[in-house]
């Protein structure tokens, strides 16, 4: 074998070497989602409305007792992230209860800012969650490591326990809301 030959073969290894670790690396990094019959983790982040920031942050274990949905999406006011909020927002009353006993809460990496401005514009009754730091997205395998989160959806029922996962949610899907409202409903009935 020649020397060039050989300096070849030794750049193509380093290379794959170089890269191994960052392939490697994205193949770990892949969200995941929880499971059905998990504890859901706990968490404290700040959330929003279209009045603005609320006076007190909101912590998922002090909701056991309510239904909480927890509907991670990729960016505020993109086509897809419209679309699935609206239809929140439209059948708020009938799927979500009217927020009795059910505490929907819009996750995504936008500041606070930023979903102040959306709810208020689009007059949305919900909370937003401020995941800037994307911790909330982690624990529950929705961060993408992107730049944003996936469009995954959790229902907690009233003991804390994840009574039903959609990964991905499909917003475009007439099903996968009466997929919801059920699942809603069979978490608040235990």
């Amino acid at each position: 074998m020649s020397i060039r030959s050989r300096a070849a073969r030794f750049v193509a290894v380093l290379a794959v070497a170089a890269i191994a670790p960052s392939i490697t690396g994205a193949q770990a990094a892949a969200p995941t989602p929880l499971k059905v019959g998990e504890m859901a983790p706990d968490f404290t982040v700040t959330v929003v409305t279209q009045a603005g920031v609320a006076a007190k942050p909101f912590k998922l274990s002090e909701h056991k007792g309510e239904t909480v949905v927890l509907a991670f999406f990729p960016k505020a006011r993109t086509s897809g992230c419209t679309v699935q909020m609206e239809s929140y927002r439209d059948k708020y009353a009938q799927t979500f209860q009217g927020g009795k006993k059910v505490t929907l809460v819009g996750v995504s990496i936008d500041t606070d800012t930023a979903l102040i401005s959306w709810a208020k514009d689009a007059k949305f009754q919900f909370h937003f969650a401020a995941d800037t730091d994307r911790k909330v997205g982690v624990a529950y395998g929705a961060n993408a490591g992107a730049g944003y989160h996936k469009r995954f959806l959790y229902v907690i029922d009233p003991k804390g326990k994840i009574s039903y996962v959609a990964s991905p949610f499909n917003q475009m899907s007439a099903d996968a809301y009466t997929d919801l409202g059920n699942a809603i409903a069979q978490a608040g009935s235990h």
